[in-house]
């Protein structure tokens, strides 16, 4: 149990004060997080929303103990609202299973909190510990699978780490002329250059995907893939590699410059299925998002 309750669906962060020396914790904290002020955390401190792992009020003249945790509600001054709903589609004792729309992320990070899909389920449900127990990028929607009985967390998220899980994607590429599907596509796939890409590199394959065309119109056909391993943006990788990049992949090939809060162009990538056979009742589950990828303004 955390010393803070869930609050707006948001539960408080943590963070264990490293070895250092520090006049005091407010000290740490201003240097420790440049874009909060001074200001701010003595305001919050005045509110008692930052307390120690026994639920003790930190105030601005409190001391740096190193190895002590802290823990406080993180905050943003002003966040875009995301104006696509998510929904969910199945819940039991165990598990949550979720459809998420494009733009909107799975958890909090940089400019979003409110605005992800974990707080918002957070805010419908009441499930203080609502987990997501696998990811998809911000800009892919589809199928996401939470975990909210700590108790048997660990025997879904086992599922994924046996590859036991079985996804199923679609997207909308180029074509590919001259070749026969399914294919099956291989790559050794390593940390770009920019922290948020992935490239290619020579060496064994850690990465594969099975690609087959579902229709085509035009130049543009509708893909569907199994990735049978599951590494960072491994479908947009491997596509841009076959030389079809997803349309209006902002990643790949290049890195294109940031839409900020452009929603007009979602990523033509959805997590369409998920199938498993239940760790508890041995049930063989199977679910499906409800959206479909549009074939609209695709030049």
């Amino acid at each position: 149990m955390t010393p803070l309750p869930m609050r707006s669906g948001v539960s408080p962060s943590y963070l264990c004060l490293p070895v250092g020396s520090w006049p005091s914790l407010l000290a740490f904290l201003e240097k420790r997080f440049p874009d909060v002020s001074l200001a701010t955390w003595i305001s919050r401190m005045n509110r008692g929303e930052v307390v120690d792992a026994k639920g003790n009020r930190l105030s601005p003249d409190s001391p740096y103990r190193q190895g002590h945790c802290i823990f406080y509600y993180r905050e943003l001054e002003k966040e875009t609202p995301i104006p696509f709903e998510e929904k969910i589609l199945y819940q039991n004792e165990h598990i949550l299973v979720a459809d998420k729309p494009h733009f909107l992320p799975v958890i909090p990070s940089g400019r979003f909190l409110h605005e992800t899909l974990l707080v918002r389920l957070k805010k419908k449900t009441g499930l203080e510990h609502l987990t997501p127990i696998h990811r998809i990028d911000r800009e892919t929607a589809g199928i996401v699978i939470f975990s909210h009985n700590p108790a048997t967390r660990g025997s879904y998220q086992s599922l994924f780490q046996k590859r036991a899980m079985k996804k199923t994607y679609e997207a909308l590429a180029g074509c590919l002329p001259g070749l026969s599907f399914p294919l099956t596509y291989r790559s050794r796939m390593v940390e770009g250059d920019k922290f948020f890409r992935m490239k290619q590199v020579e060496g064994p394959p850690n990465s594969e995907t099975r690609i087959e065309v579902l229709e085509k119109r035009g130049d543009i056909s509708l893909y569907r893939l199994y990735p049978v391993t599951g590494k960072k943006h491994q479908l947009r990788l491997h596509l841009s590699a076959l030389g079809i990049p997803i349309v209006n992949d902002n990643f790949y090939p290049e890195a294109q410059a940031c839409k900020g809060d452009d929603m007009s162009q979602p990523l033509k990538l959805l997590a369409k299925a998920i199938s498993f056979q239940d760790p508890f009742t041995g049930r063989e589950q199977y679910f499906e998002s409800c959206r479909q990828l549009s074939w609209d303004n695709l030049s």
